[in-house]
């Protein structure tokens, strides 16, 4: 059994070793200690301020990269989309400014914006899904052509929205069929499925459909901006948060195959490159891929200047995915010029956009 002595032995022990730990420190050992500290400490305040002075050249360095790119591309979108028509569809919620930008550049290039739509939540609440089955069935009846008949309710309304912007009368190209806007009053209104600025009375030759979480849309200029994208990006969702958000990426890349195909030419825009997204989605099946134009960092210049480019070049016969990730097929999109744009009655069976005159760049 353990006797007082041995406790009292252990205490001394434990003391002298910490008198002799503090004669050293305080003694031969003081000077050396000291200086491998202060040494560690200045080598890194010299990182420190060498990464700071890196990151401050890269600043001004894209800040001159971006002035210079705004500078020119009034003159590189120039015409690219002459008296095109264009409808703007947005299935995320899109910062006001950030689609300014976007009209601005499409105007830049010689567009008229017709139409903006922004599909609401009631687009894939489950807790509605009975509601736009009825509805679908509906809708069907407006649609020429209609999907086949398995082809789902997320398809029938994806239909139905693309329809909706671009149907002309048969006898007059200028104006929105009845049909059409028969369809959009059918998607808003009420059923809330859709969310439109302003009326529609003009059929859009092209659509541009803008995606992404407002993190994703907002470019990275600081190392605080920087920092609050991981953050999110770490951030661990729930199971209903992914089922709820892989929802929403399968109807917009149902709306982006309809409008593709009711149109001249689609161009689907999102923010920064991630998985899951509406633009990873769609480069990643193979068949989206070759039918669907994508573009990536919508949020930067370099993103919000490429989509016109990227629309000409689809209606042009060119489906592209452009930015700077790995899974972009070019940085930026050819410039193409597309030849004038004729309007004429259906029965006339003239094809509003014959094949581009040339292709720059």
């Amino acid at each position: 059994m353990i006797d007082f002595r041995y406790h009292l032995v252990s205490l001394i022990s434990v003391f002298l070793a910490l008198a002799v730990g503090i004669a050293l420190g305080a003694g031969p050992l003081k000077e050396a200690i000291g200086d491998t500290l202060t040494g560690q400490v200045d080598q890194l305040r010299e990182e420190k301020d060498a990464l700071r002075s890196e990151l401050d050249a890269s600043t001004i360095d894209l800040q001159q990269a971006q002035a210079a790119l705004g500078s020119v591309a009034p003159g590189l979108l120039d015409g690219v989309l002459a008296e095109r028509r264009v409808a703007l569809v947005l299935v995320d919620e899109v910062p006001a400014d950030l689609l300014e930008q976007v009209v601005t550049r499409l105007g830049q290039a010689g567009a008229t914006v017709t139409a903006t739509v922004r599909v609401t939540e009631a687009w894939t609440d489950p807790e509605r899904l009975s509601f736009r089955q009825s509805l679908a069935g509906t809708l069907v009846s407006y649609l020429d052509p209609t999907p086949d008949a398995d082809a789902g309710t997320g398809t029938e309304l994806a239909e139905a929205l693309a329809q909706g912007l671009t149907s002309a009368v048969p006898s007059d190209p200028d104006t929105l069929s009845e049909n059409a806007s028969i369809l959009l009053d059918l998607l808003g209104g009420d059923a809330g499925l859709i969310g439109l600025d302003g009326d529609v009375t003009v059929p859009a030759d092209a659509v541009v459909l803008l995606s992404g979480s407002p993190e994703t849309l907002t470019p990275t200029t600081s190392e605080h901006d920087a920092a609050t994208l991981a953050s999110v990006e770490e951030e661990e969702p729930t199971e209903d948060a992914l089922a709820l958000r892989s929802a929403r990426i399968d109807a917009a890349v149902q709306i982006a195959t309809a409008l593709q195909a009711r149109s001249t030419g689609a161009v689907v825009a999102g923010g920064v490159l991630t998985d899951p997204s509406v633009v990873a989605a769609l480069r990643a099946d193979e068949s989206t891929s070759l039918e669907v134009t994508t573009v990536e960092d919508l949020g930067t210049l370099a993103g919000q200047v490429a989509v016109p480019l990227a629309l000409a070049a689809r209606i042009g016969g060119t489906v592209g995915h452009y930015g700077a990730s790995a899974e972009a097929t070019s940085p930026m999109p050819p410039r193409v010029v597309l030849p004038p744009i004729e309007r004429l009655p259906l029965e006339a069976d003239v094809t509003t956009d014959p094949p581009p005159a040339e292709t720059q760049g």
